[in-house]
Order: structure tokens, then sequence, then C-alpha cells
């Protein structure tokens, strides 16, 4: 048993398995390959099929968008911050949930656009003001 876990046993309802099946580009071979995983989810509520793929499919397409953002425009795997790397890691996030709030679908340009303007990027939360301060 891990630490708390017993908390945690009272309140799964249901285990979820999901088959997966993608096709994944190999870059060394220049061809596709078709891979197949099983995968288990705890639920603390029971729902339908329907319901828990489409929840699932939802999770993972933010996890997906997120993460590319994460990883090429906030360069985060690049990152090489060694102390308290986890305030960073929140700081971006704050960062990337600002503009998200904002409506802002293009992040990279947004960051541009506001790196060398601080009364812009103060303004961040005021969606009127957004890009006026600056020439």
């Amino acid at each position: 048993m891990f630490p708390g876990s017993k908390i945690w046993l009272n309140r799964i309802v249901a285990i979820v398995r999901v088959y997966r099946h993608t096709d994944c580009f190999d870059t060394k071979t220049g061809a596709w390959k078709e891979r197949t995983e099983t995968v288990y989810y705890a639920a603390s509520h029971l729902r339908s099929a329907e319901v828990f793929a489409q929840l699932i499919r939802n999770h993972w397409g933010i996890e997906n968008s997120n993460h590319y953002v994460y990883d090429v425009t906030l360069k985060e795997d690049a990152s090489r911050i060694r102390n308290s790397p986890g305030i960073f890691a929140r700081l971006r996030s704050f960062s990337l949930n600002i503009l998200r709030k904002n409506n802002i679908t293009n992040v990279s340009e947004a960051l541009y656009d506001n790196a060398l303007c601080f009364d812009r990027l103060l303004t961040q939360g005021n969606r009127m003001k957004l890009f006026s301060n600056c020439h």
C-alpha cells in the first residue's frame, strides 16, 4: 500500500480500461508504425462508457495543446533552471493562463508583442488595453 492509498480506495467507484490504437511516425525508418496499448483510469463517479471516452479525449486534447506550448514556445524542456524549477514552471503556467483567459490563440506572437513593453504586460488582465500602450 502507498501512503494515503486507503483514503482513495473508498472513493474509487470504477476502473476504466482503454485500448489505444495509434499510428506513430518513426523518424529513423521514415515509416508509420501502429502502436497498441492498454491504459487504466480510476474514477470517483460512475458514468457511461461514452461519457468516459469523451472525458478522456477532452483531457488529452488539453494536455497536448498545453504541453506543445510549454515545450516549443516557452522552451520548458530546454530550461536549465536548477534552483527552484517548480517556481518557474508555475510562472510559465500562470503566464499561459493569463494569455488563454484573454483569448490569445497565438502564444508565440503574444509573447513577442509584449516582450518589450512593461505597460502592456501589466494590462494583460484588461482586454481593452491589450496591445494599446506601446508603439
